[in-house]
């Protein structure tokens, strides 16, 4: 991200350290992730310390240092959902994905990530993806919805 892209986003809120969150957010849904130059250069135009961009940055979970698939899996592993096989819903992600939990497989495509809990105790286990909640999750059912994701991405691949 160029200097000048980053400058789009931050707007008029150049110099207001209390915009700080509002922009890496602007940053993660332009970017995808938060890259370290991007980062700098906050840091610079709202007048906060480095540091402070880094702590808050690498704190809150929506935000990413590095880059994402194109597809987030979140695999909910709260006590509720880890009862009802969350751990087998990580696994069979981390399987089929061939990729380690926090990790974003080669092609790009997908992100697996682990949370402690999302909140929908009575609906575990829980798995997330691309910000939609898929409830009562079996092997059999994750399955069918990654190779759904892939198969609509071959489509856009080829028509594309």
């Amino acid at each position: 991200m160029t200097s000048s892209e980053v400058l789009e986003v931050i707007g008029s809120r150049e110099r207001q350290p209390d915009q700080l969150i509002e922009v890496l957010q602007d940053l993660q849904a332009s970017c995808g992730y938060l890259p370290e130059d991007a980062l700098r250069e906050v840091s610079h135009r709202l007048e906060v310390p480095l540091i402070d961009v880094f702590s808050v940055a690498s704190f809150y979970k929506a935000f990413s240092l590095t880059p994402r698939g194109k597809h987030v899996v979140t695999v909910c592993m709260g006590t509720a959902c880890h009862v009802r096989g969350a751990p087998r819903m990580l696994d069979e992600a981390l399987g089929l994905l061939r990729v380690e939990a926090g990790g974003t497989t080669e092609d790009g495509l997908f992100s697996v990530e682990r949370v402690n809990c999302l909140g929908t105790c009575a609906l575990g286990p829980v798995v997330v993806l691309d910000g939609e909640y898929h409830h009562h999750m079996t092997t059999a059912k994750l399955r069918k919805l990654i190779a759904t994701v892939r198969e609509a991405e071959q489509v856009v691949t080829v028509n594309g």
